[in-house]
């Protein structure tokens, strides 16, 4: 927002949950809820669709930058506030109804009317859980509406398709529901700026792929946004040299800017688009580098995406390739993200995180995975991996033959954060109840008589169904109905997810292949691609790769 906003409206401004304002004098300095600055908001796209809605040069609009983008979805104002208790009404209705929700006899938290309640910051010691899963699923609410109002305004003024440009590892607020608003899902991939800034990366990992970003994360987020979509996405900001905002900025090896723009068109992209044109000689950005220099004159990054250019001008097959349904799929669900944020019991459990372990584990043997939102048609899959959802309400099983394995952490709560009656994950059909639970910090382990080990967290199991794996203690962790559901109750390292994988995938005819570190294979309709993360060359398929190097073949 500009600064004569911030005169306008002095309230506007977003704040922390220590009760500071976030002021002007850099960027994302709004509150989602102020209606002032949402009048405004739509006002302005209004006035752009109405001046350039019918240019046949806009090829596609962008509604706003980054949402979530330095902690910016959570906001502690005044207008928050207000709109957190009309949300609340929205949704309860009475407040006897929410003080029986949420639990609130628990230590004297009843309230006489909505009124009284107030945001979930600045107490003594933690808030209610079902008080803060609440306030995080209003605060993406209000993300979802301060989109949807800006695409409505357009709407009428444009049939140029409108996007958002989502980030890495945000999980903040619900991206399926701001992209049902929306024709294009797109994404801002800085591999080496990611890797930089993950705490979850080891030494060792960060400084084998420096140059390279992990082989896992971009693609993992390309499937995500796929399916955000509903089929098309784009790559908004693609990382062409070195960034300005990680701990340490490399530069990328040669090689590594076509190698990302090939992986992303593997995946489906429409577009690859680089940030930025030119690096700025001023301002906050002006160490991120561009496709020119501040002079003007060539960057490395421009050679490489000529290169790119030139490699599909040489087979025009690659440009009418097409994204067949894969042979797994994996659930990713938002809101559980924010509910075990929400109340994690044990310090580095992490929703994200967990599902995308499990993501490497499928790419390590060669898969191609779609990941989808948790109601979706799954008919035609073979496997399916729902991990950590926080309810398994809305996991439509009924229409899949697949293999599902569910767990840990699935089912075992109820939307409100509140163990369920009897307890979960209360699956018709499977016999399986989560009866205790412990989290375990980093120096632990549980050592598995199939290989590998469980570690942050492991559940002990109760019912009659088919024990198939055990740790070494004897506790069963791996369980399966009369069908082809199964309860997974550890946490496991990637050693111990070839381990489980691998049987399953052949009990239903997908082909696995135990990838080499650092290499990763993508199947299009009509090609497989490989592509080599790793800082050396590596022989595989009768060939050597090269560094950073990407091949094609017809399948």
């Amino acid at each position: 927002p500009p600064r004569w906003m911030i005169d306008c409206y002095p309230d506007m401004l977003a704040v922390d949950e220590n009760g500071l304002p976030r002021k002007f004098g850099s960027r994302r300095h709004y509150c989602f809820s102020h209606p002032g600055y949402r009048r405004e908001a739509v006002r302005i796209a209004r006035l752009m669709g109405e001046r350039y809605g019918k240019n046949p040069h806009v090829a596609a609009w962008q509604i706003d930058n980054e949402y979530g983008c330095h902690e910016t979805i959570l906001s502690y104002s005044s207008a928050a506030s207000v709109a957190f208790r009309d949300w609340l009404i929205q949704l309860y209705g009475s407040i006897e109804v929410l003080n029986e929700a949420w639990g609130n006899v628990f230590w004297s938290m009843e309230y006489e009317s909505f009124k009284q309640i107030d945001l979930p910051n600045m107490t003594v010691t933690e808030p209610n859980p079902s008080h803060v899963l609440a306030f995080r699923r209003f605060s993406s609410d209000q993300v979802v509406q301060f989109n949807k109002e800006q695409a409505e305004a357009l709407r009428e003024q444009t049939d140029a398709p409108l996007i958002h440009n989502y980030m890495g590892a945000v999980t903040t607020f619900d991206h399926f529901d701001v992209g049902s608003d929306l024709d294009v899902a797109s994404w801002d991939s800085y591999p080496i700026g990611f890797l930089s800034e993950r705490q979850d990366a080891s030494a060792e990992q960060k400084k084998y792929f420096l140059r390279q970003g992990d082989p896992d994360f971009q693609a993992f987020h390309h499937d995500l946004y796929r399916a955000v979509g509903k089929g098309r996405w784009w790559v908004m900001e693609q990382q062409p040299g070195p960034v300005n905002w990680a701990p340490f900025n490399p530069a990328p090896l040669d090689g590594m800017v076509r190698l990302w723009s090939w992986e992303a068109f593997a995946h489906g992209a429409e577009v690859v688009s680089y940030f930025r044109w030119r690096q700025a000689p001023f301002a906050q950005e002006q160490m991120h580098t561009g496709l020119l220099r501040p002079d003007h004159k060539e960057a490395r990054g421009l050679i490489e995406a000529r290169n790119v250019a030139r490699d599909m001008a040489s087979d025009p097959d690659l440009a009418a390739d097409c994204v067949p349904q894969a042979p797994v799929a994996l659930i990713f669900d938002y809101p559980s993200q924010w509910a075990w944020d929400t109340q994690p019991q044990g310090a580095d459990f992490n929703y994200f995180r967990l599902v995308f372990e499990a993501y490497c584990g499928l790419r390590s043997l060669g898969l191609s995975v779609d990941i989808l939102p948790k109601r979706s048609d799954l008919t035609g899959y073979q496997l399916v991996l729902a991990p950590g959802l926080l309810t398994l309400e809305g996991l439509n099983l009924s229409d899949t033959d697949a293999s599902v394995i569910l767990g840990p952490r699935s089912g075992v709560k109820t939307e409100e954060l509140t163990f369920p009656s009897p307890m979960g994950p209360n699956l018709d059909g499977f016999d399986c109840t989560v009866t205790l639970t412990q989290s375990l910090p980093p120096s632990a382990s549980i050592p598995l008589e199939i290989g590998g080990n469980g570690r942050h967290w492991q559940e002990w199991l109760e019912g009659s169904h088919e024990v198939l794996a055990k740790t070494k203690d004897g506790d069963a962790f791996l369980v399966k109905n009369d069908g082809k559901w199964y309860y997974l109750s550890i946490w496991p390292d990637p050693e111990a997810w070839r381990a489980i994988l691998k049987p399953i995938c052949e009990a239903e005819g997908i082909e696995t292949v135990e990838m080499p570190r650092g290499l990763r294979q993508r199947d299009t309709g009509n090609h497989r691609f490989v592509f080599n993360y790793n800082p050396q060359p590596i022989e595989w398929g009768g060939e050597e790769i090269p560094s950073a190097g990407v091949v094609w073949r017809k399948r």
